[in-house]
């Protein structure tokens, strides 16, 4: 992961990146049960500055940390810091306003030892009459699970309608909950006045690596063929700027691109809605994943800047691109995808959005067995236990000329590199001969 000047590097987000088994298959490192469901419950609210213009602040914070060292003491004020910011990225160009429907979007800091936080945000207008500022319940935690999120989100904006008091009680009982393990549920107790105490079960999908996914939000804005180009752009590490208004359609497009490369984890800069001060990010050499509002298009375009992909989500079309994006992916392959993706595009009304996580990935999926499941037969296992990959016979071993193209310039990449690193330290006995 990249760092920042001062070692924290908040503002060059990478997604978690967790240590792979055979491929298709993910250790639960990052997903592990049983841990806290989340670190911090903040709201971040928006303060009038002497210049008129607002600026966002921490207001709140539960639970309020004591007796921390004082190395955890900077990590924990780094992250207090980068949080307002995280949370308005729209700048400070707030009005009060009576209206606003509220938002989920969410964002990944990292530390310095590279660990990883996600903030899961909710911008909502509080209950009241007449002209009021926008706030953000931002909840902390280090498991990635976004329909889970969103769901306690919903009942944390519920009880904000009531008081802030009656959000306090419901966040310790979530606190003193043990997360899920896949396809299971916790139930929490929660008494709210006036309607007495209430169950809410949280059920976390069987499927763990699709937990933060939402491939319909990508489908429903952008063709399969677009769809294709952009996972071309990402398989081989290129850089890829996003834009719409919404920072929950930034969010969620950005998350749904990231998961198609499973198995294979983006390992560079990663800010699925980059906060104003930080639109400078655009000129990094290196490749990045980033959401920008469309308010900031010229600016973005005026930057001095390598090739890179830019997406519009609100129109569904390219706004510019390297050109080659047609040629990168096999021929035979990309037609069987597209054929994939098209064929859900057309019942999108049958299926739920699990469904449809799960068809997409599929396919994708189906894409690098096809052309990199050989993996495990290249590497030579030493006396010691260690691996070593075999590259140069791992791509001799393909067939299609079209696809060995493809593969020679993949095995290139961080994230294939990432990959292997695991294989090579893990030695699975292969099924029939272990």
């Amino acid at each position: 992961a990249s760092e920042g000047k001062d070692g924290s590097s908040a503002a060059e987000n990478t997604p978690p990146r967790v240590p792979q088994g055979k491929l298709g298959e993910r250790s639960s490192v990052f997903y592990s049960a049983g841990q806290f469901f989340f670190e911090y419950l903040v709201v971040v609210s928006l303060k009038k500055m002497p210049d008129g213009h607002y600026e966002p602040k921490i207001t709140y914070q539960f639970p309020k940390r004591e007796n921390l060292l004082k190395g955890q003491k900077e990590e924990e004020e780094r992250l207090l810091q980068a949080i307002p910011l995280f949370c308005f990225p729209d700048g400070n160009n707030w009005a009060p306003i009576t209206e606003f429907t509220s938002e989920t979007f969410s964002f990944v800091l990292t530390n310095v030892d590279g660990s990883r936080k996600i903030g899961y945000c909710r911008r909502l207008l509080p209950s009241g009459r007449g002209v009021r500022l926008p706030e953000v319940f931002c909840i902390i935690s280090c498991l990635g699970c976004f329909g889970l999120f969103s769901k306690i989100l919903d009942e944390v904006e519920k009880r904000r309608q009531i008081s802030m008091a009656v959000i306090y009680p419901f966040m310790q009982g979530l606190r003193e909950s043990p997360f899920p393990a896949p396809g299971k549920t916790v139930t929490i107790k929660s008494f709210i006045p006036e309607s007495g105490t209430e169950l809410i079960e949280l059920t976390r999908p069987v499927d763990a690596h699709l937990e933060h996914v939402e491939f319909q939000a990508l489908l429903q804005r952008l063709s399969p063929h677009l769809i294709l180009h952009i996972f071309a752009s990402a398989v081989l590490e290129r850089r890829l700027i996003f834009l719409a208004e919404e920072l929950s359609v930034l969010s969620q497009c950005i998350h749904a691109v990231a998961a198609l490369l499973y198995p294979f984890t983006w390992a560079h800069t990663y800010i699925p809605v980059v906060p104003e001060c930080l639109l400078d990010t655009v000129c990094c050499p290196t490749p990045f994943m980033v959401g920008i509002q469309m308010r900031h298009l010229e600016r973005v375009l005026e930057q001095p800047m390598e090739e890179a992909l830019i997406v519009d989500l609100c129109e569904g079309k390219i706004i510019r691109a390297v050109g080659d994006e047609e040629e990168i992916l096999p021929g035979k392959l990309q037609n069987e995808m597209l054929i994939s993706l098209n064929r859900h595009n057309n019942n999108n009304n049958v299926h739920s959005s699990e469904q449809v996580n799960a068809l997409v990935s599929e396919a994708f999926v189906q894409f690098f067995v096809r052309l990199v499941g050989h993996y495990s037969s290249h590497i030579k296992w030493g006396r010691s236990g260690s691996g070593s990959f075999q590259e140069r016979a791992f791509c001799k071993a393909i067939a299609s000329k079209s696809c060995r193209r493809f593969v020679k310039k993949f095995v290139k990449t961080n994230m294939f590199s990432l990959f292997i690193e695991e294989a090579e330290k893990s030695r699975i006995p292969q099924e029939g001969n272990g």
